[in-house]
């Protein structure tokens, strides 16, 4: 025994072995995350119950099994639940309902005892809405300009409905909100006018013509809306709720009818991969709890970017300074010592510093001198983007030097004696001999940078983030990038849609879905990285031999 760990072999299986744990833990966590988060697109059957309450009174619950338990008998002992209890427990479901304008809570619990029969019918539609959540129920009726039509036709009008509703959310947020850009666009440089005292009658009277020349604009545009909305509006359907009551909903606040108790394995495959791609590409409804998050991933990749184009030339300038120009004196160690507590330092101390220092002092400097018109209303004095990703780059910087100077450590001395023997300045070999072979090593920095940067949340709560941003950072409104405006971010979606929902049942799901996401998108940051490190790493192989 005491030969055996002479060898070292004891402390090779035991490396293994807590490798083996981690790759197991990595890959239950994801299996976790993934399972329940794919299962939230899934189509679910829906149920019909027919119950007997304590009373003898008799009901109808219609909806999705979200959850099923079983609880001890003794917990209902006080409780006469009109039927004989069996056992010592009680299976109880968790019902998704629906139907907010007959309810008030989406979801319900159930006691097995008192369900008298269970079917699935396969009437039963589910009316996604673009407000007031689902609605479970029995189509009746479809009106069509007031006049009943055959209930064939209801993915024609469906589609129509749809059309519809893109052209006006083209109208509202491309040709109108361009329109509302222009006219504050021309108010502030009128503003600006005043402010500098050449405010002329020739350049007052430009500025009216162009303000009058878009609200004329504004006033066809107007109308083509109201228009679009009457037609949406013109048309209905006629739901029969678990209760027996009639409810009439306008199609323009229905986006997909679905009969899954209708759908075949195929069938469920396309809508699951069409709730898929609707959860990446629409945008959030009802308190983050319903749509989509395409918001929340281009503010998240947006400001990784950004992020990541202001801390590399930084960190890799520190890092060459640190090891090929500072002397080994004291104000060299001291340095050394702020970077390497600045990688310890809690990421919200990072948020205060980027609220004060970036926020107030330098957006608000800026917005003095260069945005006089606007104030009091801030500019780049209150968070954007800008401000988290440099806060951010700070964060960060520490990992991007010391991989950098790693990198530069483990080139040979004779590289650069060799370059500068053959009449090489000092800054032609940092640039050719080497900057390419530690690009490596800096990539490395870079990918680890990107890591934690995109799963940070405290710091981009006091500098940027928002729970509900109106507008995306990029648009067709010049400058086109909007540094200056809130955003989105899918670890605050998480963190909002977890904790902050109104609705926590509703919400559960999501937060698996998104959190899904969000270690998706880190992945594919990573993997692009690493790529680029690779073929860096194989195209310098041959400089550092």
């Amino acid at each position: 025994m005491k030969d055996w760990f002479k060898t070292g072999s004891p402390w090779v299986w035991l490396s293994a072995g807590g490798v083996s744990l981690s790759l197991i833990s990595v890959v239950g966590l994801l299996w976790l995350i993934a399972s329940n988060g794919l299962s939230y697109f899934w189509p679910s059957q829906v149920h019909q119950f027919n119950m007997v309450d304590e009373k003898g009174q008799k009901s109808v619950v219609i909806g999705e099994i979200y959850d099923r338990e079983r609880i001890p008998a003794s917990q209902l002992a006080h409780r006469d639940l009109g039927v004989e209890i069996e056992g010592d427990t009680i299976e109880r479901l968790l019902i998704k309902t629906g139907n907010r304008e007959l309810v008030s809570l989406d979801f319900r619990w159930i006691l097995g005892p008192q369900i008298t029969e269970q079917s699935l019918p396969e009437d039963i539609a589910i009316v996604e809405r673009r407000s007031n959540g689902n609605f479970y129920g029995f189509l009746e009726q479809i009106i069509l300009d007031g006049e009943v039509v055959d209930n064939s036709r209801l993915d024609e009008l469906l589609d129509r409905v749809n059309e519809f509703q893109e052209q006006i959310r083209e109208l509202q947020q491309v040709d109108i909100g361009a329109i509302n850009y222009n006219l504050e666009r021309l108010r502030l440089r009128e503003r600006k006018h005043v402010i500098d005292g050449t405010l002329t009658d020739e350049v007052k009277r430009d500025l009216e013509a162009q303000t009058q020349a878009l609200k004329e604009e504004y006033q066809v545009l107007e109308k083509d809306l109201t228009a679009l909305r009457d037609q949406v509006s013109r048309d209905q359907i006629v739901m029969r709720a678990m209760g027996g009551e009639k409810v009439t909903i306008n199609f323009e606040q229905i986006i997909k009818v679905t009969f899954n108790n209708q759908l075949g394995f195929f069938g469920k495959v396309a809508v699951f991969f069409d709730q898929s791609i609707g959860f990446i590409f629409d945008e959030p409804r009802e308190a983050n709890t319903e749509g989509g998050v395409f918001p929340a991933i281009f503010g998240t990749v947006l400001m990784v970017l950004l992020m990541t184009v202001i801390v590399a030339p930084f960190g890799v300038i520190a890092a060459i300074y640190l090891h090929e120009y500072a002397g080994k004196n004291a104000f060299t160690k001291l340095i050394r010592i702020a970077v390497i507590n600045l990688a310890g330092v809690p990421s919200i101390v990072y948020g205060v510093f980027g609220l004060g220092f970036f926020v107030y002092m330098v957006g608000g400097n800026l917005d003095r001198l260069f945005y006089p018109e606007t104030l009091p209303s801030p500019t780049f004095g209150t968070p954007g983007v800008l401000w988290s990703a440099l806060t951010l780059a700070i964060l960060t910087l520490p990992v991007v030097i010391v991989s950098t100077e790693e990198g530069l450590a483990r080139i040979p001395a004779a590289m650069r004696h060799g370059s500068l023997a053959l009449g090489a300045t000092k800054a032609e070999t940092l640039w050719r001999i080497i900057l390419p072979i530690a690009s490596p090593a800096i990539m490395t920095g870079i990918i680890l940078a990107i890591a934690r940067a995109a799963g940070e949340v405290a710091p981009l709560m006091l500098v940027g983030v928002v729970k509900m941003a109106p507008t995306l950072p990029l648009d067709g409104n010049f400058p086109f990038l909007h540094l200056e405006r809130k955003f989105m971010h899918l670890g605050f979606h998480i963190y909002d849609v977890g904790f902050q929902s109104p609705n926590v049942e509703a919400a559960r799901p999501l937060v698996y879905a998104t959190a899904l996401l969000l270690v998706t998108i880190i992945i594919g940051l990573n993997m692009t990285a690493v790529n680029i490190r690779n073929k860096l790493r194989e195209k310098y192989r041959a400089l550092e031999h």
